[in-house]
């Protein structure tokens, strides 16, 4: 996708979440290519003035690089809609049940898309004992890129029950999903325009795909296309499309699975939605593109020309209706 006209573009990234240091690499990367095709490019850091900044630059649109509160929750939409400034990306009410893995949940299943079971847990409650069978995984509700994950093991030295002063989610966290482990195998697809690109493995040199084996080089393999059955690739592709679709998604999005692979298709879980993906060298939405024929380039511009097609649709979930 090659955009006809030239425009001043505001690459929002940054923010002070969790996952600023891949939100600044992923706004980085975009503002370089749109450079690279002629755009005038505005870069903004946000803070607490971000509203008279993109005020200020009157840009043609806004990429929305920002990753995790409040550049994926609705707050930075709801911002953009108000000020009547195109933006890249979903919309606020798919923005608000996306991020919050119990409302995407309560989107998706009933729609027949498996996720893991569990239930939200007051932290104070893990001190007193564990609130399913070991193993479980405890994971904040509305939170990406892995942070803050814990996997809670009878070999983990958390304690039994979990003690106060354990490193661990409970530390930051008033509450938190916890879910039934899943063994086996990553799995993770992406859809762009209403496509799934492919299914690709992450296989982690050591622990399990959190925060810092996401984002360090080295740390993960890779493999795509995945080296899984047909029936395991072609399900990851369905259930992404119709995760994007129920939810309402726009512009590209993430499907990340577990899959127990000694269960067949029945051990495929789908274990949440990214509406605004990673867009860094080690990002997997620019991966799976290349695989499929399309440049970071092409990429950009093809998630802005989206945006743009869509102006005045940012209207939310499709799940909700």
């Amino acid at each position: 996708m090659i955009l006809s006209n030239k425009l001043h573009v505001a690459v929002l990234m940054g923010g002070w979440a969790n996952e600023r240091p891949v939100s600044l690499m992923s706004g980085e990367g975009v503002a370089k290519a749109l450079e690279a095709r002629g755009h005038t490019v505005t870069r903004i850091d946000m803070d607490r003035q971000v509203a008279a900044r993109i005020a200020e630059a009157k840009p043609d649109i806004v990429f929305n690089a920002l990753h995790g509160v409040p550049g994926e929750d609705g707050t930075v939409q709801g911002m953009l809609d108000l000020m009547g400034v195109p933006y890249t990306h979903s919309g606020l009410a798919t923005s608000v049940i996306a991020i919050d893995k119990q409302l995407t949940k309560q989107a998706l299943v009933p729609r027949g898309i498996p996720m893991p079971g569990g239930r939200i847990v007051r932290t104070d409650d893990l001190y007193e004992g564990d609130p399913l069978p070991r193993p479980y995984v405890l994971k904040p509700v509305n939170e990406g890129s892995s942070v803050g994950v814990a996997i809670v093991t009878d070999e983990s030295n958390y304690g039994n029950p979990i003690a106060r002063d354990a490193k661990g989610p409970w530390q930051e966290f008033p509450e938190l999903l916890a879910e039934p482990y899943i063994r086996g195998r990553e799995l993770t697809t992406a859809v762009v325009g209403g496509k799934a690109l492919g299914v690709t493995e992450l296989i982690v040199e050591s622990g399990f795909y959190d925060f810092e084996n996401k984002y360090t080089d080295g740390r993960t393999r890779h493999v795509c296309p995945a080296e899984i059955p047909e029936d395991i690739a072609e399900a990851c592709l369905r259930y992404a499309i119709e995760a994007h679709r129920i939810l309402g998604c726009k512009g590209t999005s993430r499907t990340d699975f577990r899959w127990d692979d000694q269960q067949g298709l029945d051990g495929l879980f789908v274990l949440e939605t990214n509406t605004q993906p990673g867009m860094t060298p080690l990002s997997l939405v620019p991966e799976q593109a290349k695989y499929c024929g399309m440049s970071y380039e092409d990429l950009v511009e093809t998630i802005i020309a989206d945006a743009l097609a869509d102006r005045g649709g940012h209207d939310g979930a499709q799940g909700q209706a």
